[in-house]
This record gives C-alpha cells, sequence and structure tokens, in this order.
C-alpha cells in the first residue's frame, strides 16, 4: 500500500469515527494543581460507573471527553492528587477547568493516578513515567537527586559505566535515545565527566520514558525516548525553594506576573567543592586550577485567553574545567555546554481538538584550549539545531484519540575545527561543518476496536537533505552552499496492541521501525563530552532499527499486585562505520 492511500485510510477513519461521535456533546478543558495552577499531565477522567468510558490529559494537560448526552458522575484523579468527583450535565459541549488538591487529608484512602487495572487494559507497554516526587525518594550521590541515575534502575535500562551518565535500553547504544527537555534536544546529559546529568530535578514536571512502542510523533532514534517536562511556575504565589548540598547547591523561585494568568519559573543549580578547596592548592603547583558546573532553567508562561497559552522556556549549562601546572608552564581549559530555547503556542480549536505550535532552538558545544610555553592549541566541536513543529491532537470520542503533525529540523554539525600556533607557524584544520535539513510527517491512532481489543497504529515519514558546502569522498565533488548532497528517506510505521484475556490478564505486543539520522562517532561506551556528533552523509547511510515486544500482564488480589513479563527482539541494521 502506498504512502498516500495509508494517509487516505487513516482519514477515512477519522472522518468515520466523526460520524460516530454525532448525538454525542464534550467536556474539555485543563487538569491543574489548585494550589499552583500547575497542568497536570496524565491526570484520567472516566465515568463513574463505566471506568472504560475515559481519557487522559495530555503533555500540555488538556483533556477532551465526548459522551452520549445525559448526566454523569466523572472521577479526575491523578498520582499524589486527592480524587475529585463531580457530576456533570452534557446537553452540549462545554468546557471545565478541573482543579485538583495535592496530598492525602484523610487517612485510609488511596489515591492513583490511573485505574487501578491500567496495567492490563492499556495497550501501553514500555513505557514509565516518574514524578519528581518518587525521583526525590531515591537515595542520591553527595546529596544530588538525579533523574538519569533513576532511570538506570529500571528493567531494561543499563548504565554505560561508573561514574557515567549515558545510558543503554534494551541494547541500544547512549546515542539512540531521544532525550528532549521541553521538546528541545539534549546532546550532551552529563556533569562531572557523567558522575552527575544536566536535568535539576526542581525545575522538573514529569520524566516519561518509552522503551518500546515508541509513538509516530517521536522520531529521529531508534531506541528509546526520555521526554522532560519543565514546571510551568506557580501563578497562585511567590514560592521559593532550595538546597544545600556537599558539593553544590541549588534555588529555585516560582511566582506569579499576573495572578492566574501569567508566572514564571527560576531554577539555578551550581557546585562550589573547588572553590572551597583552592586553599589548599594556593602556593603549590597546582594553583589556579579549577573546575565548577551550573544550570540555569527558566521558564514564563502567558494564559492570552480560555484557547490560547504562550510558554517561553530556555536551558543552560555548562561545564568548566581549568588545570594548571605552575612548574612547567601549562594550561588547559576544557569548557562545554548545552542551550536550549522552546517558544510554545497551545491553542484550542474547539472541544475536540487541540494543537501545539513549537519553535525550538539548541546548541551543544565542546571547546579545548591548551598552552605550554609558546605553543597555543583550539579545539572545538558541537551541534546547533533550529526547529519548527506543529502537533494536533483529536479527540473524537472516547474510543478514538487521534494525534497528527510536522517536524522541520536545520541541523548544522561542527567537526573537530583545530587552530595551533607555535612560534611563527600557524595551523588550521581543513575541516568545515556539514548542514542538513530533516522534516518528517507523521499520523497516529490510539483506537478501541472492541472490549477486549485496544490498538496504537501510526506511520511516520521522515526526509533528510545533507546540503554542501561538501567535498565528496565518493567521487571528489565540491559542492557549494546550499548545494543538495544527499537526500535518505524514512518510512517508519509503529503498531502496538492489547488484547484482554479476562478482568485480570491481558497480553499486549508492538512493533516499530525507526531511522536516525545523527550519529555519535566515540573511542568508548562513555558519552564523554570529546564525541563527535556527525550527520548522515553519501558516505555515512542512516541508522535503521526495528523492534518487536510481546508481554503477558496479570494482577492478582483485586489488582493489589501487578505481574508482567515481557520479551522483546531488536534488530539495527546500517550501523554507521564513521571514515569521513
Amino acid at each position: 500500500m502506498s504512502f498516500h492511500r495509508l494517509f487516505l485510510f487513516f482519514g477515512f477513519c477519522i472522518y468515520a469515527a466523526g460520524l460516530l461521535s454525532q448525538g454525542e456533546a464534550t467536556i474539555s478543558g485543563y487538569v491543574k494543581d489548585q494550589l499552583t495552577g500547575e497542568t497536570l499531565i496524565g491526570a484520567n477522567l472516566y465515568v463513574k460507573d463505566e471506568p472504560s468510558k475515559g481519557t487522559a490529559s495530555n503533555l500540555y494537560g488538556f483533556y477532551s471527553l465526548s459522551l452520549p448526552k445525559g448526566t454523569y458522575t466523572l472521577i479526575c484523579s491523578y498520582l499524589g492528587y486527592g480524587e475529585k468527583e463531580f457530576n456533570v450535565t452534557l446537553q452540549e459541549s462545554m468546557q471545565m477547568d478541573i482543579q485538583l488538591v495535592p496530598g492525602i487529608e484523610i487517612e485510609a484512602v488511596e489515591v492513583t493516578a490511573k485505574e487501578v487495572d491500567e496495567n492490563v487494559s492499556s495497550s501501553e507497554m514500555g513505557t514509565v513515567e516518574i514524578s519528581t516526587e518518587e525521583i526525590q525518594k531515591i537515595p542520591s550521590l553527595f546529596g544530588e537527586v538525579d533523574v538519569l541515575k533513576t532511570l538506570q534502575l529500571l528493567p531494561g535500562v543499563l548504565s554505560t559505566g561508573e561514574g557515567n551518565a549515558g545510558f543503554y535500553v534494551r541494547g541500544g547504544g547512549p546515542d539512540q535515545n531521544l532525550v528532549l527537555l521541553d521538546e528541545a534536544v539534549v546532546y550532551n546529559t552529563s556533569h562531572l565527566f557523567g558522575f552527575f546529568s544536566v536535568f535539576n530535578a526542581d525545575a522538573i514536571k514529569k520524566t516519561t520514558l518509552i522503551k518500546g512502542s515508541m509513538p509516530a510523533n517521536y522520531g529521529g532514534r531508534i531506541s528509546s525516548v526520555l521526554d522532560i517536562q519543565m514546571k510551568d511556575g506557580n501563578d497562585k504565589f511567590f514560592s521559593l525553594e532550595g538546597g544545600l548540598g556537599s558539593i553544590a547547591s541549588r534555588l529555585t523561585v516560582q511566582a506569579p506576573i499576573a495572578k492566574e494568568k501569567a508566572s514564571f519559573l527560576l531554577s539555578a543549580r551550581r557546585t562550589y567543592a573547588f572553590d572551597i578547596g583552592q586553599f589548599a592548592l594556593k602556593n603549590t603547583s597546582f594553583s589556579g586550577t579549577t573546575y565548577y558546573f551550573y544550570d540555569l532553567n527558566g521558564k514564563v508562561n502567558y494564559r492570552i485567553s480560555n484557547k490560547d497559552r504562550l510558554f517561553l522556556s530556555g536551558y543552560f549549562g555548562n561545564d568548566v574545567l581549568n588545570f594548571n601546572t605552575v612548574e612547567r608552564g601549562f594550561n588547559f581549559k576544557m569548557p562545554y555546554g548545552n542551550k536550549t530555547g522552546t517558544l510554545r503556542w497551545n491553542h484550542i480549536f474547539n472541544d475536540k481538538l487541540f494543537v501545539n505550535t513549537s519553535i525550538i532552538f539548541n546548541d551543544y558545544l565542546f571547546k579545548f584550549r591548551a598552552s605550554q610555553d609558546d605553543f597555543d592549541l583550539d579545539l572545538r566541536t558541537g551541534v546547533r539545531d533550529l526547529n519548527a513543529k506543529v502537533d494536533f491532537d483529536f479527540f473524537p470520542n472516547p474510543r478514538h484519540k487521534v494525534k497528527w503533525g510536522v517536524n522541520y529540523t536545520y541541523h548544522k554539525f561542527s567537526p573537530y575545527i583545530a587552530t595551533a600556533n607555535s612560534g611563527d607557524q600557524e595551523f588550521k584544520s581543513t575541516l568545515i561543518p556539514k548542514y542538513a535539513h530533516e522534516s518528517a510527517i507523521y499520523l497516529n491512532d490510539e483506537f478501541i476496536w472492541t472490549e477486549d481489543i485496544e490498538l496504537n497504529a501510526g506511520i511516520r515519514f521522515s526526509i533528510f537533505n545533507h546540503m554542501g558546502p561538501y567535498d565528496s569522498p565518493v567521487d571528489g565533488r565540491a559542492y557549494e552552499k546550499g548545494d543538495h548532497v544527499k537526500t535518505w528517506f524514512g518510512f517508519e510505521p509503529r503498531l502496538g496492541f492489547r488484547y484482554k484475556l479476562n478482568l485480570n490478564s491481558s497480553i499486549k505486543g508492538g512493533v516499530f521501525l525507526a531511522s536516525q539520522y545523527a550519529h555519535l562517532v566515540s573511542n568508548s561506551t562513555s558519552t564523554l563530552p570529546t564525541d563527535l556528533w556527525v550527520p548522515s552523509t553519501e558516505y555515512v547511510k542512516p541508522q535503521r532499527g526495528i523492534q518487536y515486544a510481546l508481554g503477558y500482564f496479570r494482577n492478582f488480589r483485586n489488582n493489589e499486585l501487578e505481574f508482567s513479563i515481557e520479551t522483546y527482539y531488536k534488530s539495527l541494521f546500517n550501523q554507521i562505520d564513521y571514515r569521513d
């Protein structure tokens, strides 16, 4: 079946779903924290007597639930929050923001974010959602709570080595994990050569790891997705929190700019262990040697109207190492870090259609500067992206949740660009940056076919254009700036299913095919900052990967105990052999 026919088929399904929804009314809005105004991701809303008729809020806290006209008792729940039960009469579509109270106020009440049989009834496999509160309960290194160290404790996730923040997921490499912070790609995730990650837990709202059955809205990597969302900022009152650790301190400020209309978040973290130890280095051969890292997260959000919200968020982080030997006259500096920026607009077209439009910037840069006597060396490498994307969420009825969108990224890959001089001699490398355009379009539909069968079907089509300037190692041709060098195409279908054997058990499975056009060239298994990111060219093929997964899920003792066993098979091909 051709690509456009598949889209026509999906379009027909959506149209048919719309026809079935006639005679229904829709309740929609945002689920929020009553105390801070923070939107809640993945909160559940369902009919009290019919839990199968329900929905969950999306990545931006928006929900939409269509039901036959009538009167219902609805329940909204979220992990760590009091359950809210309320009556609503649906004769026509309506908007309602739901506010939940954090904490459990009375004893002998257990509040869960999902239905008690969620692990059996949903079609999700290999998806783990972790809140900041859960991460903070894990024992920390030197008092620093770390998101990535927590994830390395999960089944199917392995560390890349002692003292390293990289991770393997089900046999994939560290560069095959798509890591996002407020939709911006993070190319280097470690501080202090891997002992800590760049993610400050105080600024994080939710962390989601997808180990299998990757939805079609994610692309560019072939192993897993780590999607991290930052807090929006308290729009009710001023909030200040922080902490003192043995090697670092942190401070987070949240406050409304205009109460319940606009707010901001500012969170900072910095190490000071070497600063305190400077007295021990003074008057030694290593006087002047220092090291520190810092993170700065910021976010501003503004509610333009009931249908429009605007967000601006950013992250800035660096490691700075300055090594000095007085006797030998040797000095080197090694600063490296990430910068990201995300401008996002949420718009509600109607009670069933939600759209998010984003413009995203991310920049990773590694620099190394060394000098001894009259010799100087300057080395740098990095990746810079400019990304624009539009994502639609459509909720035709409780049995369907459709998502589609487009994505475009402009890449600039800088190789090891080196300059050196010794006396009158000067050297400069001839390597030049590589440029590329990456585009994608996708469509995904989660639908309940019968009471026993739920499907999650998606398709993604990607294009990667390598552009000049470029000197071809294949035919020796010199491409000028803007010249087309090579185009790669990716056809990436995804399918997941759940078959319910009975009320307490189900079988789940999934398969997805993905393409990866950016590659990490490393001399070891670690993700050191000296590793080099390179694009696919006429010489370096894209990596392709396909993963199959199958699992059995069972609950015991009235859903108090959960049991599951999963098996998977992953095949990677076109592995990188970089010699360009």
